[in-house]
């Protein structure tokens, strides 16, 4: 691992794209005999209104980051062929800490552009990104960190396979709308010039949150500090002369990856639906995107996508989609609207990226769906609150 620190002992910047107005009131307080307790009041208020705010973005020292990981002594929280993270603490905030590798060289006016835009953002259903830090080939991305677990576990939890904290359709339905809202303001309500593509949508990058079951999309901006886009150089890299003309080595998970993705590595905000498409699939049937399972017959591994299954049940009809939904929910889900979500996410994926609707359609059709499986488990005397602990069972 390289030690070369950061380019600057400047360890943060203020945004100073945008101001905040607060909400005025013409309440005015008998001061004679509630001074103190509107004075609390306010400085609640104002303290609740500042923390909802997007934190100005860091650009952290690398020393910071060593000394946060124990100089990457530390146990891993998570680790995979393109990541490895850590749970810690920097500058008093509990956070996880991701190791990636950088397609291409970033120097530091690019990364703070890039940081300004990217950690703006300010949306329930994302993990924010509270800073950055490089060093040689390696790149530095801080999140926040949030108490859960992601969506693959939860459906398919290794300890307890026939247990699940979604065990209702309407949690599952509140996830698949948490998560459109999320991608959908990624792809349009930035309000950027260029177009935001996420390229790590799946079930292992979406965390759901304990307690209430809220979905959140973790890893926004990884593919463009990372370089993983190509095509997409900041202002700065362009006035300067830095483009980077390199093919950008394809980053992606099997299951997951749109066909023109696997074929020439393009990324587009398409590739995104296509992956919202399987997860949706996932989270009707509780099944893996792609397994291979053995053939004791043939002696081979058979593949199974969760798009052919999908595809399948759709072309046999009748009570075949009953069979093929998560049995976790005991039956318990109105089937019309079961109909219409497996069909949306076989829009989502299908082969051509001119068919795939846009998220912003999509988002709206899914919120149409949720509201229907609401009104559905009132009109049945089903709960429409969530709570609950995800504890080892």
């Amino acid at each position: 691992m390289a030690s070369k620190s950061l380019e600057s002992s400047t360890s943060s910047f203020v945004n100073t794209s945008s101001s905040h107005n607060y909400p005025s009131t013409n309440y005015t307080p008998n001061y004679s005999t509630t001074s103190k307790s509107c004075s609390f009041s306010n400085k609640t208020s104002l303290s609740s209104l500042r923390d909802s705010l997007p934190e100005n973005p860091h650009v952290y020292d690398f020393s910071e980051i060593c000394k946060a990981t124990k100089n990457f002594l530390q146990k891993p929280f998570s680790s995979s062929s393109s990541s490895t993270s850590w749970r810690c603490s920097i500058r008093g905030k509990e956070v996880i800490l991701f190791q990636r590798k950088s397609r291409r060289q970033i120097g530091l006016p690019e990364l703070q552009e890039r940081l300004l835009t990217i950690c703006r953002s300010h949306h329930s259903s994302l993990v924010k990104l509270l800073g950055a830090s490089t060093s040689g080939n390696y790149i530095y991305l801080v999140y926040e960190y949030v108490h859960g677990a992601n969506l693959a576990t939860c459906l398919r939890n290794p300890q307890n396979p026939s247990y699940t904290v979604l065990s209702s359709w309407l949690s599952r339905m509140k996830v698949a709308t948490d998560l459109a809202h999320g991608l959908d303001y990624i792809h349009h309500c930035l309000g950027l010039n260029s177009e935001y593509v996420h390229n790590h949508v799946k079930s292992y990058s979406i965390l759901v949150t304990e307690d209430s079951l809220n979905a959140k999309i973790c890893h926004f901006g990884t593919a463009e500090l990372c370089g993983e886009i190509a095509g997409n150089e900041s202002s700065s890299a362009k006035s300067s002369g830095r483009l980077d003309s390199r093919v950008m080595k394809i980053e992606g998970t099997r299951g997951y990856m749109a066909p023109e993705s696997q074929s020439i590595g393009v990324k587009t905000q398409k590739g995104d639906v296509y992956a919202f498409g399987v997860v949706i699939l996932e989270l009707v049937s509780g099944e893996e995107a792609l397994k291979y399972v053995f053939d004791e017959g043939g002696g081979g591994y058979n593949r199974i996508s969760v798009i052919e299954r999908a595809r399948e049940v759709v072309a046999v009809g009748g009570g075949e989609l009953r069979k093929w939904v998560d049995k976790r929910v005991k039956d318990s889900y109105p089937v019309e609207v079961a109909e219409k979500i497996v069909l949306l996410g076989l829009e989502c994926v299908d082969d051509d990226p001119e068919n795939r609707p846009d998220m912003g359609q999509v988002d709206v059709r899914v919120s149409k769906l949720y509201l229907e499986s609401k009104n559905w488990a009132e009109k049945i005397g089903l709960p429409t609150d969530f709570s609950v602990s995800m504890a080892p069972r």
